[in-house]
This record gives C-alpha cells, structure tokens and sequence, in this order.
C-alpha cells in the first residue's frame, strides 16, 4: 500500500508543479477562452501559478502535507465552482477524480514516516 501511496503522491505534486508552470507559459487560444469563461482574469494567472507550485512542493514534506492537500482541494473545487458557474458542466465532471486524489491522499497519510 505504501508503493501506492507514494506512487499517487508523486503524481499529485507532479501535477501542481506542471501546472503551476504552465501557468506562467503564454496561454493558447483555447486556454484564454477557458480562462475568460470561468471569469479569471489573465492577470490573476502568475497568482495561480505560484500557488500551484507552492502546494506542489508542500505535499513534500510531512509538515506541510495535510495542508498542501488540503489547499489543492480547495482550488480543485474553485475550478469546479467557477465551471458550474460559467454553465459548463462537464469541465466539473471532470475535476471529480482530481479532487478525489488529494483526499484519498489526506487518508493514506504521508508514506515517508521516519
């Protein structure tokens, strides 16, 4: 179990740390109308970036691994909120599994327990 748990801590960390990158990345076209869709503004995109890399590095370490988790679950649920709010539905179906990640996360604790 323990192979699971750090196998799905890499991906999750992997994943904020990607996207947090790419949001200081010069957006598609297809991007920028999701963005303006869900009401983000491009300016607010470098804030939502560095926050995605910061949880990305504190799923890291056992200090910070609740909290990283729990911060990437409210913002995974923002983007559901803000989808279901622009009337887009599908794109918060698709969140489902990305917000199911950090909360089987928080339940598996942190593998590296010295």
């Amino acid at each position: 179990m323990k192979f699971v748990t750090i196998a799905l801590l890499l991906i999750s960390s992997f994943l904020s740390l990607k996207h947090g990158w790419d949001a200081f990345q010069p957006a598609t076209a297809e991007q920028a109308k999701m963005m303006a869709d869900l009401g983000i503004a491009k300016s607010f995109m470098p804030f939502v970036g560095a926050l995605s890399i910061i949880i990305g590095l504190m799923l890291l370490f056992p200090q910070t691994f609740f909290v990283g988790n729990l911060l990437n679950a409210i913002v995974i649920l923002l983007i559901m909120a803000f989808s279901l709010r622009a009337g887009n539905v599908k794109m918060a179906f698709i969140e489902i599994p990305f917000l199911a990640l950090p909360l089987l996360l928080i339940w598996l604790k942190y593998p590296f327990k010295f």
